[in-house]
Parts: C-alpha cells; structure tokens; sequence
C-alpha cells in the first residue's frame, strides 16, 4: 500500500542556483546529487520530514518553470518564519497574512516558482 509521499519535483533553469538557494537560504540539505542525463538528479531533505524535494525539469517541462507549483510548505509559526527567511534574503510576495483556515505567506525561488507556506490555525 502507498506510503506517502517521497518527494515533490520543482523545475528550474539552473540546478546550481537552485541548489545554493534550496541548500543555503531555505535551509535543506542535500540527500543525493548525481548525473541524470544532461542534468543531475538532486534530492533535498527537508530537516524533520520524510517528503523530499527533487531539482530537475523534465525534458518538455520547461514552461513550468516560473508558475505557482503545487508544493505548499507548512510551519508552526509563518510569521517567525517568515522574518528568519526574509533575513535569509528569500523573496516573498507580501507579509504573512491571516485568515480564518491560518496564516500564510508566499514567497519565491530564483526561477520564480512561487511557493506557499502555512501555518494551520489550531
């Protein structure tokens, strides 16, 4: 029976800048890296998760890159989130903003994938 998920795949142009930005801003760490025909193959853990992200764009997924994806990221505080981030130089569309369900807030990645992160209201 299915398990879960093993990860999520988020196109982008280049796998380098991606990788710094993923690795070294949003905080994840490299769970594999390896040649995957004219691209690599990155896996990245997201720090108490079991769900990975994967860097790669598909051959004819190109127009994929720079839409809104379908990976929201949760965390117990956005707004707390949201700061340590921002002081992290990522890029969000407006402060986190509260609503019935939660608070949320969107930010980006260098090839302009937009991302939400939430925090569940309790």
């Amino acid at each position: 029976m299915i398990k879960g998920i093993k990860f999520a795949s988020i196109p982008v142009r280049d796998q380098d800048r991606a990788l710094a930005f993923w690795r070294d801003q949003m905080g994840l760490a490299v769970a594999t890296d390896q040649p995957m025909g004219k691209q690599r193959w990155i896996e990245l853990r997201i720090p108490g998760a079991d769900t990975r992200l994967v860097l790669f764009t598909p051959e004819g997924h190109e127009n994929r890159i720079g839409t809104d994806q379908n990976v929201v990221f949760w965390a117990d505080d956005v707004e707390k989130t949201w700061k340590a981030l921002s002081g992290k130089g990522v890029t969000f569309t407006a402060p986190p903003k509260k609503e019935p369900w939660g608070t949320f807030a969107i930010f980006q990645d260098p090839d302009g994938n937009r991302f939400y992160i939430v925090e569940e209201s309790s």
